[in-house]
């Protein structure tokens, strides 16, 4: 945008510029030629009148002395005229005599010999000024004052110089004001995008400074208007999430009663200990509700926390009669992933074997690395994913095919892309989905 806005700046103030120069150019060449053209008038007709006299004197007196002398007094007429740079200025008598500069009796000075004083332009260039002057013994005599293409011009070049520099100088004026400009422009434009970077990457604080022109600084308005309004409308749904996960606590409350009244101590403590658990779970869904987005810690241990929700999940397995087999590593496997949303993922995928596969169906979990990546694996015994058809595929977010909410998987697919890592479901035979991260660095 900058420097589009400099190149259409740069290219408008030269047409305007040849626009305007090239006509003053052609004027600056004519009026040094008008110029010179008077100033070798006036010198014409200085000389006419100088050796008028002169020329009258010779007319009366005819002795060979005076007419020396009149001679000489015409040239120096003429020395006085000419000079070095200046142009040529000669006379020529009635007879063809020329005194002063050389000069050649042309069908021009017989036509100025009738008494028109006139200007002409002669086939080689330059400029002639012819001047009669009346009074001579034997006929008209003509001054001849002859001007050179360079004398014709002279100082047209300086000006052009001039003009050509007052018209760079005029557009580099304008590019830097358009600079200045454009990086008003694109100053305010880039702090507008960041704006909306920080917004897309969850920081609600994030709000643009208004500034550039006042269309860039409405939208910058309108953007923290749209800002703020997004924070009410996320801090309502964590208010109206954390309500209604608050309700379970009533029958769950109703059920730790029940688990209370029962005669069996063992069964009692069971269920007490799986009742317990479910508060703990209710509690956790209230807090993370009502926990701004950008609060969470974004580093789990992979496989501590697969090894510790495979322990919690292995009483319900076993009284299902399935086979559990956990293959973690020993140590740490750090990923870019919250630890809760870790737990809520794993929690899904083994929630979803224990609750639509047979009783009696085994299932594996397994940790294990690639490369720079860490995997985790949930896969069963059972009958596999459904075949789907032109159908969604079963994970999408809100299909299932056994009456379920349909989010399990949706859940595990969205914490593995949010960390930038991949989701992967099918059957190998029985039901397979594989969660892939990038390993932390430390």
């Amino acid at each position: 945008m900058r420097r589009r806005l400099l190149l259409l700046t740069g290219a408008t103030t030269a047409l305007v510029l040849a626009a305007l120069l090239v006509p003053l150019t052609l004027l600056t060449r004519t009026h040094a030629a008008d110029r010179a053209t008077a100033e070798a008038t006036a010198r014409a007709q200085w000389m006419a009148s100088a050796v008028g006299p002169v020329l009258a004197d010779g007319a009366q007196g005819s002795a060979a002395a005076e007419q020396t002398e009149h001679m000489e007094q015409m040239e120096q007429i003429a020395r006085s005229v000419n000079g070095p740079g200046l142009p040529k200025a000669s006379l020529i008598l009635a007879d063809g005599t020329v005194v002063g500069a050389p000069a050649e009796v042309t069908d021009a000075v017989r036509l100025a010999r009738t008494g028109r004083a006139f200007t002409y332009e002669p086939p080689d260039g330059g400029r002639v000024v012819l001047v009669p002057v009346h009074g001579a013994a034997d006929g008209t005599a003509v001054v001849h004052v002859a001007l050179s293409q360079g004398q014709l011009h002279d100082g047209v070049f300086t000006s052009w110089l001039v003009l050509a520099g007052i018209g760079a100088g005029l557009v580099l004026l304008g590019l830097v004001l358009a600079d200045r400009l454009g990086a008003r422009l694109v100053g305010a434009t880039r702090s507008l995008a960041g704006t909306a970077d920080r917004l897309a990457a969850g920081d609600l604080t994030a709000r643009a400074e208004p500034a550039g022109p006042p269309e860039l600084r409405l939208i910058a308005s309108q953007l923290n208007k749209l800002a703020a309004r997004i924070d009410e409308l996320l801090a309502a749904e964590r208010e109206n999430a954390a309500d209604l996960a608050h309700r379970l606590r009533t029958p769950v409350a109703a059920l730790r009663l029940d688990a209370e009244t029962l005669r069996d101590p063992a069964e009692a403590e069971r269920i007490a200990a799986g009742v317990a658990a479910l508060e703990h779970s209710v509690d956790e869904v209230i807090r993370r509700a009502r926990r701004p987005l950008r609060e969470s810690e974004p580093i789990a241990d992979l496989s501590a926390v697969t090894r510790e929700r495979t322990a919690f999940w292995l009483p319900l397995a076993e009284d299902q009669d399935r086979a559990v087999e956990v293959d973690a590593p020993s140590g740490s496997l750090r990923v870019p992933v919250p630890p809760d949303e870790l737990t809520a993922a794993l929690d899904a995928l083994i929630g979803n074997v224990l609750d639509h596969t047979p009783q009696g169906t085994g299932f594996r979990v397994t940790v294990r690395t690639t490369g720079e990546a860490a995997e985790l694996l949930v896969e069963d015994e059972g009958p596999g994913f459904p075949d789907h058809g032109a159908g969604p595929h079963p994970t999408a977010r809100g299909t299932s095919g056994v009456g379920s909410t349909g989010l399990g998987l949706d859940i595990a697919r969205r914490t593995a892309e949010e960390a930038g890592g991949t989701f992967t479901a099918d059957n190998s035979p029985g039901a397979r989905v594989t969660l892939s991260f990038q390993t932390a660095i430390d």
